[in-house]
């Protein structure tokens, strides 16, 4: 049975171009959010973005090079590294959207605020930590899971293919 659905699995190099294509449109769903829904992301949102678009390059990078066993295993777990930072990130949020509302921490200025007038520290800080707006759920899909609850699934599944890419046996 496994060796059937191994054979129904593409070449690595064709599975690290589906990986990066599924980061691709992952980043064009939070763009549509953000400028289309007019959904301001916060500072944790962007943090995952950026691991996004890591994992997403790492398996270009990897499509591209088409290497042996040896790189196939280190780009897989460099992308898998990428998305358990960015499942961090998720899970911080969705741990900042479930506090009572005493325990919120206070809001913030805007990201391109913060870059404007800040030192870069901070701004950084802003990113990997959060803040009241971090907290803030403006939007559920299907009216259940909120964006960070996705972005989770999102990064878990990624993970699974970049482990799955890490490991498998290709002649």
């Amino acid at each position: 049975m496994i060796a059937q659905l191994m054979a129904l699995m593409p070449n690595s190099r064709l599975l690290n171009l589906l990986i990066f294509l599924a980061t691709a449109l992952i980043i064009g769903a939070a763009l549509y959010m953000e400028h289309v829904m007019l959904l301001e992301p916060c500072g944790l949102c962007i943090t995952q973005r950026v691991f996004v678009v890591a994992a997403g390059l790492v398996c270009l990078l990897a499509a591209l090079h088409n290497p042996g066993a040896t790189g196939r295993r280190n780009y897989g777990m460099l992308a898998a590294a990428m998305c358990v930072a960015g499942a961090y990130f998720a899970i911080r949020q969705i741990w900042l959207t479930y506090l009572p509302e005493d325990q919120v921490p206070a809001c913030g200025p805007g990201f391109s605020y913060m870059l404007d007038n800040f030192p870069l520290m901070d701004t950084l800080s802003f990113l990997l930590v959060g803040d009241g707006n971090c907290a803030e759920v403006n939007w559920r899909f299907l009216g259940i899971f909120s964006i960070p609850e996705l972005a989770l699934m999102g990064f878990v599944a990624l993970f699974s293919l970049c482990l799955f890419q890490a490991f498998r046996r290709e002649g």
